[in-house]
């Protein structure tokens, strides 16, 4: 995978994957809370709809799961995990937020995940 700047603009090739993004991407970050004890089904529900992002042009850029320790300073409740996700355009995310497969496992979403905090924007030069 390669990335590099353009003009201001982001390339993002995969050859593995056949995949080009040219443009402004969009960015997506969450703070994902799990409700306690429910780990698995979130894991359930990442393993079936992660691999759907490339199917509109998006991509899993970043998935952290912070400890304790890997914090410097911090004035909210530290997330289960974090995500940062890049989608080549606002379509591309829409088409992902409404993929009929996305669809039918939020059930286990709303299962295992207390609250999300998402943060949407775009790369600043």
């Amino acid at each position: 995978m390669c990335y590099f700047k353009l003009f201001n603009k982001i390339v993002v090739t995969d050859k593995e994957k056949n995949v080009q993004f040219y443009g402004s991407m969009v960015y997506i970050t969450q703070l994902i809370y799990i409700k306690e004890g429910q780990e698995e089904l979130f894991y359930e529900f990442e393993n079936v709809v992660l691999p759907l992002l490339w199917k509109y042009k998006g991509q899993l850029l970043l998935r952290l799961r912070p400890t304790s320790s890997t914090f410097v300073a911090n004035s909210i409740e530290p997330p289960f995990e974090i995500h940062l996700v890049a989608f080549e355009t606002e379509e591309g995310l829409e088409g992902y937020s409404q993929d009929e497969t996305r669809k039918s496992y939020l059930h286990l979403k709303e299962q295992s995940v207390r609250s999300v905090v998402l943060i949407k924007g775009t790369q600043v030069p």
